[in-house]
């Protein structure tokens, strides 16, 4: 193999990780590690009414000065805003943030306006920032998102029903705390549509434009994690292994797709997502066979390893015919987890698809998929199969 440019790279992993049973009673320390004194916990009535915001005020001790739990699913500019506000108000320091990827991202938009002022709508775009931000520490509460190892953070403009992505290195967390007692219990559609977000990120990672080997590491692994425990964490609530393990593998897939980057699937999730309120992973799940078969014959090699990865037996089997076994295993995954199927069944009406189309076309995400989209009827023609 010759060298040229397009094996020339960067992968950033800043955040330092903490894994293992209780170890958000290490919060405290870690919180002392950054210089801070006062933590404001980030997070939502659930995580509130769970008792897990509680455990972790009790971990940080005379660190805790308050919380802001208004964070709600596809969290807004204004929730943004107005959690910096509190924040300011309390003289925060720094942010723990309990919870989803909602919650997660909230709160690395609140680090943001607490830090340079004004409204979140300033930062919008990609590398604006100069700057570390507010130091912010996460505990995430579901396995899926990987948002706290990623320098992505979106959020929903709800004045004009789109999720904008804002894109710079000073959005990735310093610390996330993974602690599987924080996803044990979790009912079966917050474990396996954030489980499916995962997989979403590992397999989108791997045949982006801008894949890279370190990142291909991590989300081989990812894949080989969630096939084996995703399925186990839906069946068996409070198995610690299984939950510890999808913990993992959302975290490592999500490292692995904020270096090698998203495609076509997150950028025609995030529409029904904003249009229609479509929980993100579950949008991802059913767009993610589709946008495989999509690209395909552009990446065959790409998808053959991912079904060596989950497990198949490609013996004999041509680079296609394998990659085809691999989204075939995704449907099949999807119904052992019980999740729909179709988008019909999630509350996408047909008539709606073409306006998903247009907002999918100038989703960011779209530039790095291995196909080109050429124009908008390819797109809407891979949301009419997946309807």
């Amino acid at each position: 193999m010759e060298y040229d440019r397009e094996l020339s790279f960067e992968y950033n992993n800043p955040t330092k990780i903490i894994f293992g049973e209780n170890s958000v009673s290490d919060v405290g320390l870690e919180v002392d590690s950054l210089g801070c004194s006062k933590a404001l916990i980030v997070t939502d009535e659930g995580i509130i009414k769970a008792g897990l915001a509680e455990r972790v005020e009790k971990a940080l001790g005379r660190r805790y000065i308050g919380t802001y739990d208004k964070c709600i699913q596809d969290s807004g500019f204004h929730l943004v805003n107005e959690g910096a506000a509190f924040a300011l108000g309390k003289g925060a320091d720094c942010l723990v943030s309990v919870g989803g990827g909602s919650v997660i991202d909230t709160a690395k938009g609140m680090a943001v306006v607490m830090k340079e002022g004004g409204d979140l709508k300033d930062y919008l775009g990609v590398q604006m920032l100069t700057r570390p931000q507010t130091p912010h520490i996460v505990i995430p509460t579901t396995a899926g998102s990987g948002s706290e190892a990623t320098w992505f953070a979106v959020i929903k403009d709800w004045d004009r029903n789109v999720k904008e992505a804002f894109l710079d290195i000073h959005y990735i967390p310093n610390k996330a705390i993974l602690d599987p007692t924080f996803t044990v219990g979790l009912p079966q559609h917050l474990t396996a549509g954030p489980g499916m977000d995962a997989l979403s990120h590992a397999v989108e990672a791997i045949h982006a434009l801008q894949r890279q080997p370190i990142a291909d590491a991590m989300a081989f692994q990812a894949i080989r994690l969630i096939m084996e425990y995703l399925p186990r964490c839906v069946e068996q609530g409070n198995d610690l292994v299984a939950r510890g393990q999808q913990q993992l593998a959302a975290t490592m897939a999500g490292i692995a797709f904020g270096n090698g980057q998203p495609g076509l699937v997150h950028a025609m999730a995030h529409p029904v997502g904003a249009l229609f309120g479509v929980p993100h992973g579950v949008a991802n799940a059913i767009l993610l066979p589709h946008v495989m078969l999509f690209n395909l014959e552009e990446c065959p090699d790409r998808y053959a390893m991912i079904a060596e990865a989950m497990g198949l037996d490609t013996r004999g089997l041509s680079e296609l015919e394998s990659g085809r076994k691999a989204a075939e295993a995704v449907w099949e995954l999807t119904k052992k987890i019980r999740l729909p199927q179709k988008l019909r069944d999630v509350g996408v009406p047909e008539n709606g698809l073409a306006a998903a189309t247009d907002l999918s076309l100038s989703d960011g995400s779209i530039v790095y998929n291995p196909r080109m989209v050429m124009d908008a009827e390819e797109v809407l023609a891979v949301y009419k199969q997946a309807w």
